[in-house]
């Protein structure tokens, strides 16, 4: 039998996001520096869940990964041309278990490995080996949260390391699926192999104003792939062109899209770069100051500002909540059509089950006419359903089938 919790349901008090007058959407690229830390340090906090299972009798330890840095090289960049002239520099650090009855696990060798690894899979112009320097400094976990954290161990459901909350929304709008789907694109290995030049450090910044959509686009073109001022214009023409096809296909209307926005008109300083990436020359990375877990900034939205990337998947409410606030919402919206908006929070009290929260808020917004108490019922049987399920779900967390950014 479902247990019933601490929820709260309100109708909402505002307009939908996606019938207001103004809306701003971000997206940082997977080549963006606060992506690619944010993507080390999450595949950090995987390895670090898989080597705890294989040896520390099938049991995820205490750990969190979640700060880390990406200091930013310098290069050379011109037609035709790239060079890196001072080296990328990868910081991780946090803290996590290093030993168990007698079992040392080498948790910094673990991040290193992984971080290079990382940089070989999600970038293609990069030589790791001899343009990227890691340090790892991954310490033994504070006494408190690990005492906490092994008080959880051996239970049916772990306790919250932490009082925190997370939020989460439903649906997305045309701006912020556009937003989303638009770096993607650009990104993946259909576009890439027809446009190469095209780098993996890739901003699209969204704004609609009334019906009125504009992106403006920050791409990092790959040097070597570029002959002339003339290619690098075409070529921009062209992904203009392209964006613009794509946009107009997923939400079907017109969108003014623009490329390099800062560009001079000369051609001076063009954005060009050795490695497709920004912080090859001095743009720096920083876990937590990118994209939430639903890949997007959305200012217009409720936010938490929690990192959610290298938190560990077990108790860490500052990556399960996150991810479970988005997925519930999801849930309430696709099962209830009516539903036109769905904002969700759901607050922890450290050393509390994690499936019980302090408290979990659902505001939502429904068609005129529709039935607020049937949504409100059907939003109440999902969260609890989810809450019931969490588990399973932070299995699927370490398991790494949420994205965290």
């Amino acid at each position: 039998m479902v247990k019933m919790r601490n929820i709260s349901i309100n109708k909402s008090d505002r307009a939908p996001v996606s019938r207001q007058r103004v809306e701003y959407v971000e997206r940082k690229g997977i080549g963006h520096p606060d992506s690619l830390i944010d993507g080390i340090v999450d595949a950090t906090s995987h390895a670090l869940s898989r080597e705890y299972l294989d040896k520390c009798d099938s049991t995820i330890l205490h750990h969190n990964v979640d700060k880390g840095l990406i200091i930013g090289g310098a290069s050379k960049a011109t037609f035709g041309y790239g060079k890196i002239t001072k080296k990328i520099e990868v910081i991780v650090t946090g803290r996590a278990t290093d030993r168990y009855k007698g079992v040392r696990i080498d948790v910094n060798e673990i991040a290193r490995e992984v971080a290079t690894k990382y940089l070989k899979e999600n970038t293609r112009y990069l030589d790791v080996k001899n343009e990227v320097t890691f340090v790892s400094k991954i310490a033994k976990g504070s006494a408190d949260l690990t005492d906490l954290f092994v008080r959880g161990k051996g239970k049916d459901v772990p306790l919250a390391n932490d009082t925190s909350f997370g939020i989460g929304f439903a649906p997305l709008t045309d701006t912020e699926r556009l937003v989303l789907e638009t770096e993607r694109y650009l990104n993946g290995n259909s576009y890439k192999h027809s446009m190469p030049s095209v780098g993996e450090d890739i901003k699209v910044m969204g704004l609609r104003n009334g019906n009125e959509i504009t992106l403006t686009i920050a791409i990092a073109f790959v040097a070597k792939l570029v002959k002339n001022l003339d290619q690098y214009i075409s070529y921009k023409e062209r992904i203009r062109k392209d964006v613009s096809r794509f946009a107009e296909k997923l939400v079907g209307k017109e969108v003014a899209v623009h490329i390099n926005a800062a560009d001079p008109e000369d051609g001076d300083a063009v954005y060009l770069t050795k490695t497709g990436l920004s912080c090859e020359a001095g743009d720096d990375g920083s876990v937590g100051r990118g994209n939430r877990v639903n890949g997007l900034i959305t200012p217009f939205r409720p936010m938490s500002l929690e990192a959610a990337a290298g938190k560990n998947p077990v108790s860490h409410i500052g990556k399960i909540y996150n991810i479970l606030a988005t997925e519930i919402a999801k849930d309430i919206v696709d099962q209830y059509p009516s539903i036109l908006e769905c904002n969700l929070a759901i607050m922890s009290q450290i050393g509390k089950r994690i499936d019980q929260p302090l408290n979990l808020n659902i505001d939502i917004a429904t068609e005129r006419g529709a039935n607020f108490d049937n949504a409100k019922g059907k939003a109440r049987y999902i969260a609890n359903q989810r809450l019931e399920q969490i588990g399973d779900f932070t299995i699927d967390i370490s398991l790494g089938k949420y994205k965290t950014f």
